[in-house]
């Protein structure tokens, strides 16, 4: 015989307690999620702070590679000044060198007889004599002929003493002169010399 089976167990309180296993499974799976979703997020994040201060690692180092760059650059032009100003110098004194030889054989050239220099100083384009000269007239003479001179030009006396050298009289003086300045046709024919070009 086939035996009926009744169920005692209140019917409502078998569905409660299914929603409510239902409700915590679910619960328990969108919580799961949640901490799915923040774990993956944060290791998102973390992986984007970690490739960017890899970023700003490399930019740093790339900075101070330029940095020592540009101090090296700036150093190059520091050196590169003090060597074009020292070829300057020599190229100043390579060109001066032959005018200087002319400028030491005119004042010789020039030099009166009874006249003696002492000393010679140059100012850029001016030139300062001292010497002795038998009498004063000489020393008149001896700015006439610098005067004359395609070298020379504005010669100014400073000063003209009595002075004893050794057992003699003379004269002390002093006196400026200008140097002209070479000019491309310089050398042709001096000034006050008569001659035609």
């Amino acid at each position: 015989m086939n035996a009926i089976r009744i169920n005692l167990l209140p019917y409502r309180q078998m569905r409660r307690a299914r929603a409510q296993r239902l409700f915590v499974l679910l619960a328990l799976v969108a919580a799961g999620a949640g901490v799915g979703i923040v774990l993956l997020v944060q290791f998102l994040l973390t992986q984007q702070i970690t490739l960017q201060e890899g970023r700003n690692a490399f930019l740093r180092n790339e900075i101070t590679g330029l940095e020592r760059r540009i101090t090296e650059i700036n150093e190059l032009k520091e050196k590169t000044k003090g060597l074009l100003a020292k070829k300057d110098v020599v190229e100043s004194l390579q060109s001066n060198r032959g005018e200087n030889i002319r400028l030491f054989l005119e004042i010789a050239r020039q030099l009166p007889e009874g006249l003696y220099l002492k000393s010679l100083k140059q100012r850029g384009d001016a030139l300062d004599l001292s010497g002795y000269a038998q009498s004063s007239a000489r020393v008149s003479t001896y700015m006439r002929s610098l005067d004359e001179s395609s070298l020379f030009r504005d010669p100014v006396l400073v000063e003209v003493k009595a002075a004893q050298v050794g057992n003699l009289r003379a004269n002390e003086f002093s006196l400026s002169v200008k140097i002209e300045k070479a000019t491309p046709d310089a050398g042709k024919a001096p000034k006050g010399a008569g001659g035609k070009p």
